[in-house]
């Protein structure tokens, strides 16, 4: 609760009145980000409505049944919407990397339902150690310095994206899942192992290397934050204010 509630503060995340939905995979990460913004949603001073959408990639042996039921005890709206991602991705993916066509793919069906069910924010449960990976893959292979941000505006202008675990490291969320009992889904997105996948070599990469030094992720943190704060409109979307 500590970093997210630092980093909702840093970012500015919520607002009164907004209405929050989460991408649910069924992982570690969004379970653990769904159980935070429930807590959140009870004793914040802001006060938000909330809600779980599903996408469904329809790869065999992903099961995201188990959600409704959990989402239902929790007292959570929930969504779910399928599409057959490895289909589109053999179809229409430029490059190797299937985890980003995914995401691609996810995120545009992620806004239709905000949209369609009157949702203004999309909470998405990447965290440190996700960041730290796009911004080295986007240098050593884009000659660019980016990553993911913490909190800006859709280019259409009409949902705002959160990431309040941007401050949390992926062992943290593990922990957590497996102290809280949470019903992770094992291996949710399981044809992922099957593609190629520059990410989990950088995730590698990153992990040996902080054996070597306690302190690269807290400086990766800080080396990132110009990026980590850009709203991606150049100032235009005033996301610090309350309008």
């Amino acid at each position: 609760m500590k970093p997210v509630g630092r980093a909702m503060a840093q970012f500015k995340m919520l607002r009164d009145g907004d209405r929050v939905m989460l991408g649910l995979s069924g992982g570690k990460d969004s379970m653990a980000l769904l159980v935070i913004l429930k807590h959140l949603q009870r004793h914040a001073p802001v006060k938000f409505d909330l809600a779980a959408c599903t996408i469904d990639p329809e790869i065999p042996g992903f099961d995201p049944s188990p959600l409704k039921e959990w989402c239902a005890k929790m007292d959570v709206p929930y969504f779910y919407e399928s599409e057959d991602i490895v289909a589109l991705a053999e179809e229409r993916m430029k490059g190797n990397s299937f985890c980003s066509f995914c995401a691609r793919q996810k995120r545009g069906i992620l806004y239709t339902t905000c949209r369609r069910e009157g949702y203004n924010v999309l909470a998405l449960a990447q965290h440190l150690d996700d960041l730290a990976e796009s911004f080295i893959m986007s240098a050593f292979n884009a000659g660019q310095l980016r990553t993911m941000k913490a909190h800006y505006l859709n280019d259409d202008g009409d949902i705002r994206i959160i990431r309040p675990l941007v401050r949390v490291r992926e062992n943290q969320t593990r922990d957590f899942a497996k102290t809280a009992e949470l019903p992770v889904i094992p291996d949710n997105c399981p044809a992922c192992y099957a593609k190629p996948q520059a990410r989990e070599e950088t995730k590698q990469l990153l992990l040996e290397q902080e054996k070597k030094n306690k302190h690269l992720y807290a400086n990766l943190w800080t080396a990132m934050q110009p990026l980590i704060a850009d709203d991606n409109h150049a100032g235009a979307a005033d996301l610090a204010t309350d309008e």
